[in-house]
């Protein structure tokens, strides 16, 4: 199970963004997550006349490591750890490590 998934609200730990916010657009891979607005670069790209695409300069948002962000907990203002609770009916939740209660995804 994931800690960090699509859709969260999360805050930059380390890096360039480091204390910028924003939401899990998806996820690259198994330890990488694109972020909106945060390591945002300027690409270079030619014209393709074939797929109708224009060249120019054009900003893009990279992936960023999962271990440098953190889920923001809207509560307390601050970034947060993920914890695991088994509930009674079998189903497994994501919750606050600092308060303990249920992470909803917006």
């Amino acid at each position: 199970m994931n800690k960090i998934r699509k859709g969260d609200d999360i805050i930059v730990l380390a890096g360039r963004d480091k204390g910028k916010r924003g939401k899990i657009a998806s996820r690259k891979d198994d330890s990488h997550v694109i972020v909106e607005g945060v390591n945002v670069v300027k690409k270079h790209t030619k014209p393709n006349p074939m797929k109708g695409t224009v060249g120019g300069i054009v900003e893009k948002s990279m992936p960023i490591h999962q271990s440098n962000v953190a889920i923001f907990n809207a509560a307390s203002g601050k970034a947060d750890r993920v914890g695991i609770k088994l509930l009674a009916d079998g189903k497994r939740v994501r919750v606050y490590k600092s308060s303990g209660e249920e992470i909803k995804v917006a």
